[in-house]
């Protein structure tokens, strides 16, 4: 339970470090609006077609008599809806990330530059970033279908689906969040994904810290868009922490010489790659 605080502390400490960086956490809004405008279509288009679609997918009951066929297949319907929800809340974050991938890369940097000490960059083009970042989302998001798939199924055990499941949910997710935020320093950092979730599960109790309250929080949409600049800031925090790096704490102030988004300064980036 102390690592969960600990998780959990540096995602409070993320999002004090972006109130405290009002530029930063601004331009870190936009990616979240965009995705949240797409997300809020599909899950609107879902609820209105969830009960086609299991109508379709469930011919054999066409001929139940009632009640039986109204509860199975709203009961299914339901789930289908639960199902698509926990998807939008694990890949929510992966979209807004490639999205908003230049606005937060920058902001990561200038967490690490607050810190003191080298500003690793991956020294790769824009392009190469976005490439990388979008085949290890899928990667991440194919993993999550594969637990989605198997809690779902486990929906159906009395008792259990309707209390074990939607904890574990959560712990899924929180788990995958937390590996989205953490990437965009980690990537940086040149760590590629097995080594990432690897690090990850070294620090299961900080990672579940960080990532189950963001995971219960996202479910309210506005929310999961005020909240993505700090995760990201505090996700910068954490790796800092599981790879033991320190700095002095006196990096220069980012709204001075170290630049922001869109200062004339903000390209100017201390050069350095560990691996």
């Amino acid at each position: 339970m102390r690592d969960f605080g600990v998780g959990f502390g540096y995602l409070v400490q993320g999002q004090k470090w972006v109130a405290q960086h009002g530029r930063q956490f601004g331009f870190g809004l936009l990616p979240g609006l965009l995705a949240l405008v797409l997300y809020v279509g599909a899950l609107v288009g879902l609820g209105f077609g969830a009960d086609d679609l299991v109508a379709w997918a469930t011919p054999f009951a066409d001929d139940w008599s009632s009640p039986w066929l109204g509860l199975f297949r709203n009961a299914l319907t339901a789930l289908v809806f639960v199902f698509g929800l926990f998807l939008a809340v694990v890949t929510f974050t992966a979209v807004t990330l490639l999205i908003g991938q230049p606005f937060y890369e920058k902001l990561s940097e200038d967490v690490d530059r607050s810190q003191g000490g080298d500003v690793p960059e991956s020294g790769l083009p824009l392009w190469r970033e976005l490439l990388i970042s979008a085949r290890d989302s899928l990667r991440v998001v194919l993993r999550v279908a594969f637990y989605a798939v198997l809690l779902f199924a486990c929906g159906f055990i009395p008792v259990v689906g309707q209390t074990v499941v939607p904890v574990l949910g959560f712990c899924v997710s929180g788990f995958f969040l937390a590996e989205e935020l953490t990437a965009v320093a980690l990537q940086r950092r040149g760590v590629e994904l097995k080594e990432r979730l690897t690090l990850l599960r070294g620090r299961r109790g900080a990672t579940l810290g960080f990532g189950v309250p963001l995971a219960v929080a996202f479910i309210v949409p506005f929310v999961a868009v005020f909240l993505m600049p700090g995760a990201v800031a505090g996700a910068t925090l954490m790796v800092r922490d599981l790879r033991g790096e320190t700095g002095d704490g006196t990096g220069e102030d980012d709204d001075h010489e170290g630049g922001s988004l869109l200062s004339p300064g903000g390209d100017q980036r201390a050069h350095h790659r560990p691996h």
